[in-house]
């Protein structure tokens, strides 16, 4: 059978772009009896499961955990902030906003963080790649693969080969989003050599993953593998793939000026600018495609083919938890998500598509320890352990852009941290765990976990999040929006919009529409308050040509609010919000008040131990063997969202508590810093330079004005 290769094109000095469309021969060898090991689907699948775990590893530390998501996508938007001083995280600091509009690219220690030669994300998504490649082509030379390719129908081996093909497609578009134009390798064992246009690439991973849609089933359904299971790829992951991988091809990027962009047919792609080229980045310029409604009509098919093909993955408009035994008030379906993914070790999230597993106690994971509620517990034999709390929020967001009727707000935001069984104020006082760093995220929370980790920290368990339905319904919205389908487009918002409101006329989706401008907007908007703080902010802004204004308005609010804070003590933003220098706080014995100490969906805004809800601390770490819990667990809060008469408070036993204050006071940790430099008009650098062994030994050098060595 012939074997679709990508034929290295030579356009401009070293550099070595792709093309789709030439087939040769197979010339390396195979490692294995690909008749043998690809004969069966119990062989087959154990060659695919070495990838998956390379992926698994890779995603965790190097892309997810403590790698370049950590670093800059749950740290810089308009939304998401890092909980530490500037000055004390350069390496991270730096690229999170944008290297000061590219002044920095030039000097920034292109080792000092995300590469490291051979342990960097670059290296390890190349490693996963190898992987895929050694299962791809051991498929496409047995004569079972072969049998299965041709047939065009669902079959165990076809499913493994689409699976194969997913996996190498989800590696290259990490590489891309991470580090743009990289090398392109489709043969196990062969060394590549030369950077790839992006474009090329973006066509060829996706030509293959239409080829292999039809071989697979829908999460659910996938022969000889658990019904309940999510981390296996899917039709529905690849319809969906498809889809985020098309916007993400369709949108605008940024882009050397010293390379020639073919497409995957071999032909030079002409772009539309955004703004101007950056000077202090080599001119590198942001632009995207002639040719995105082409993209986009292919997002909407496969959107729309990943609803259909749902299989076991829900989507929840009302939340199916009943009211506890103790009184605790659910009526999130939002928040059910997290929770879910709370619950059980083994177990998996209804909306979920795919999911990538971490073990119990036994994978070292970031869930709960960088993205959730932060807590200042020891690093072992603690309740629960500590939380260092990477992803935080920019206090201006919270208070001037989150609607606060908005059901996510509370479940995503986090106004107190724990501490010895007991709650604590999140100050605005740069630091990390509950110390300080301001508002946290509050998505996952050890203290919702059925089985929190006592043992030790970042071993929770909890997988890591990486395709759900909520992403296919607003994904579609956003490609009916641009091919000029606003009725189905304003339909899908408002399925997920919706949910987080009481009723139809709190969400107001037309409301929401005209102050936004468009459909369009709305829609990118609203992937805002549905993933806050789960870093898909950064790079939506960047692809939709939103970034601009995003960090315009982020940036104005903030000035706003600290310009008002220190001139009157407080700052009234246009929703009603009002933070005030000082709230007022009182710990309160919450299990004899309530019932229950971990707090759910407020019901009563007047009761200050309830408002904000969601937060609280576990109800009964004496089941894990603690018998330190205070009496006084929960935090009753005071003047949070509107002035209130402090001397009252006082003379009721409230304590006056920096707020507002320590913003002022570290004004320039949440402004001065807030995407430093950046003029709104020059190519934003969100790229990472490649490590210089790769660098070195690849026959390229690094773009956007990024040292070699």
């Amino acid at each position: 059978m012939k074997k679709l290769l990508y034929s290295a094109l030579l356009v401009v000095g070293a550099m070595v772009f792709a093309a789709c469309e030439n087939y040769l021969e197979p010339t390396s060898p195979s490692v294995v009896d690909a008749d043998f090991v690809f004969s069966n689907t119990t062989t087959a699948r154990a060659a695919l499961e070495g990838g998956y775990e390379s992926w698994r590893a890779t995603a965790n530390s190097y892309v997810f955990g403590a790698g370049l998501f950590y670093a800059a996508d749950i740290a810089g938007s308009d939304i998401e902030r890092h909980p530490e001083a500037y000055t004390n995280q350069i390496a991270r600091h730096v690229p999170e906003s944008f290297y000061s509009n590219g002044t920095l690219a030039s000097t920034y220690d292109i080792d000092s963080y995300s590469s490291n030669n051979n342990s960097g994300a670059y290296v390890q998504l190349f490693n996963v790649i190898g992987k895929a490649n050694a299962v791809i082509q051991g498929i496409e030379q047995s004569e079972t693969g072969q049998e299965a390719i041709a047939a065009g129908t669902p079959s165990g081996i076809g499913q493994m080969y689409g699976e194969a093909i997913a996996l190498r497609a989800t590696a290259y578009r990490e590489l891309i989003k991470y580090y743009g134009d990289v090398p392109f390798a489709t043969v196990f064992g062969e060394a590549t050599g030369g950077l790839t246009s992006r474009d090329s690439i973006y066509d060829c991973i996706l030509a293959d993953l239409v080829k292999v849609e039809p071989l697979m089933y829908p999460v659910g359904s996938i022969p000889d593998v658990d019904s309940k299971a999510k981390n296996y790829f899917s039709q529905t992951y690849v319809d969906g793939l498809i889809g985020r991988i098309a916007l993400e091809a369709a949108g605008y990027q940024t882009r050397r000026s010293d390379l020639t962009y073919i497409n995957g047919k071999g032909e030079t792609v002409s772009f539309e600018q955004l703004g101007n080229p950056n000077a202090n980045a080599a001119n590198a310029f942001y632009a995207r495609r002639s040719d995105w409604q082409t993209l986009y009509q292919m997002a909407k098919t496969y959107f729309k083919a990943a609803i259909d093909h749902a299989g076991s993955a829900k989507f929840y408009t009302s939340d199916p938890r009943a009211t506890s035994k103790a009184g605790q008030v659910f009526d999130n379906p939002h928040q059910y998500f997290f929770q879910q993914m709370m619950e059980d070790d083994a177990a998996y999230a209804d909306e979920s598509i795919y999911e990538y597993p971490m073990q119990f106690n036994v994978s070292s994971d970031e869930r709960t320890y960088s993205s959730g509620r932060p807590g200042t517990g020891g690093s072992k034999n603690a309740y629960p352990c500590k939380c260092y709390g990477q992803a935080r929020i920019n206090p201006a967001y919270y208070y001037g852009v989150f609607d606060p009727r908005d059901k996510r707000r509370d479940v995503t935001v986090a106004v107190t941290g724990t501490t010895g069984g007991a709650e604590i104020i999140l100050p605005f006082v740069p630091g990390s765990q509950a110390k300080g760093g301001g508002l946290g995220m509050n998505k996952w929370d050890d203290n919702r976990m059925t089985t929190p980790n006592t043992l030790a920290q970042r071993k929770s368990g909890v997988n890591g999040p990486y395709m759900r339905m909520s992403e296919i319904y607003l994904g579609y919205a956003e490609a009916c929006a641009m091919t000029g389908d606003e009725a189905t487009a304003k339909n899908y918002l408002k399925i997920v919009r919706e949910r987080s409101f009481a009723s139809a006329a709190e969400a107001n989706t037309d409301g929401f529409i005209a102050d936004c401008g468009s459909v369009f907007n709305a829609i990118i908007e609203e992937r805002g308050f549905e993933y806050a703080g789960e870093g898909d902010r950064r790079f939506t802004l960047i692809r939709t040509g939103r970034l601009p204004w995003a960090i315009k308005r982020i940036k104005d609010m903030t000035k706003a609010m600290m310009d008002g804070l220190a001139a009157n003590g407080s700052y009234t933003f246009a929703n009603g919000n009002v933070i005030s220098t000082s709230i007022y706080t009182k710990m309160v014995d919450a299990k004899t008040e309530l019932g229950y100490r971990l707090t759910t969906q407020c019901t009563d805004e007047n009761n200050p131990v309830t408002y904000p809800g969601w937060r609280g601390v576990h109800d009964d770490w004496a089941a894990f063997g603690w018998n330190g819990t205070p009496a006084e667990t929960n935090m009753a809060i005071q003047g949070l969202f509107a002035p209130v008469d402090g001397a009252a408070l006082l003379a009721d036993g409230y304590t006056e508590t920096a707020w507002g204050s320590d913003l002022v006071k570290y004004r320039d940790e949440y402004d001065t810093y807030l995407f430093k430099d950046y003029d709104y008009v020059s190519a934003p650098i969100y790229l990472w330079p490649i490590c210089p062994n790769a660098v070195a030994t690849g026959g390229f050098t690094n773009g956007y004005g990024f040292m070699n060595e």
